[in-house]
């Protein structure tokens, strides 16, 4: 399991102080990225080699709010990976209660949009 922080600034909620719904979205894809960079992988190098990972599919649950000045924790862990498809269950808690929860299956492309494998590095990492 991979554990981000993230704080809950003023710019993250909407006129009811509440964070709007679009940025739980933004603070998972940051818990995501620091976990490809957690597992060695270089995500600037993988694109100058033609390679990207694309989310193809979210499903979310919004459970309860976050506001303004909130510690959060994001925490990522990997469902499943095929050759080219990596599903991963991400959920983010406010003093250990999960306030939202996401299914985010992401895929490897080229970067004209062709499916392509996983990165090597990653497929032996985790399995």
């Amino acid at each position: 399991m991979h554990a981000y922080p993230i704080r809950v600034y003023y710019e993250d909620t909407d006129m009811a102080g509440i964070v709007y719904h679009a940025n739980y979205l933004k603070y998972i894809e940051r818990a995501r990225s620091d976990w490809v960079r957690q597992q060695g992988l270089d995500q600037n190098a993988m694109r100058d080699e033609g390679i990207v990972f694309v989310v193809r599919r979210i499903e979310a649950d919004y459970l309860a709010a976050a506001r303004f000045d909130d510690m959060l924790e994001v925490r990522t862990v990997v469902r499943s990976m095929t050759g080219v498809r990596l599903v991963m269950g991400q959920e983010v808690l406010r003093r250990g209660e999960v306030i939202f929860r996401a299914e985010v299956t992401a895929v490897c492309t080229t970067l004209a949009g062709q499916p392509t494998r996983l990165p090597e590095a990653l497929r032996h990492k985790v399995h």
